[in-house]
């Protein structure tokens, strides 16, 4: 069983204090990732969404926020409705001069369904690629040129 951690990271050519809102604000994260409307960047708040890979592959997601350090970093639980399994995720934020790298570390995916496709990670690797990546990374840019 493969225990390791997916870590993804990206450097983006704004300050920090503009990754961590994006990252934080529920506001901004719905124009990039998802609408979280119960999300706050709080130790316990629990947050709700659905997603998944097609209309008729949808999954609800309950989270946890577990850990904030104001501007450098956030984790939270992830875990699906009537599925077993338990994950972290953890946004890091690194002030890089003019720059800011952020690195996410979602760990635990051994721990879901192997026998359920959409939970292999190889599709969380595509997912928070593309997030972060492209989508955050593009939202960002515009948010600079504002």
């Amino acid at each position: 069983m493969e225990t390791k951690a997916f870590v993804f990271e990206q450097t983006f050519q704004v300050p920090s204090s503009f990754v961590w809102q994006a990252i934080t604000d529920r506001d901004e994260m719905k124009l990039w990732y998802f609408d979280l409307p119960e999300f706050k960047p709080e130790v316990g708040c629990e947050f709700r969404f659905m997603g998944g890979p097609a209309e008729d592959r949808q999954y609800q997601h309950i989270c946890r926020v577990t850990e904030v350090i104001q501007s450098k970093k956030i984790a939270y639980s992830w875990r699906y409705y009537g599925y077993e399994g338990s994950t972290l995720v953890t946004f890091e934020l690194f002030d890089e001069g003019n720059q800011t790298r952020l690195k996410l570390t979602h760990e635990g995916l051994e721990t879901f369904q192997a026998d359920n496709p959409d939970f292999a990670k190889k599709n969380f690797a595509e997912g928070w690629t593309w997030l972060i990546g492209t989508s955050l990374k593009e939202f960002l840019a515009k948010k600079q040129k504002l």
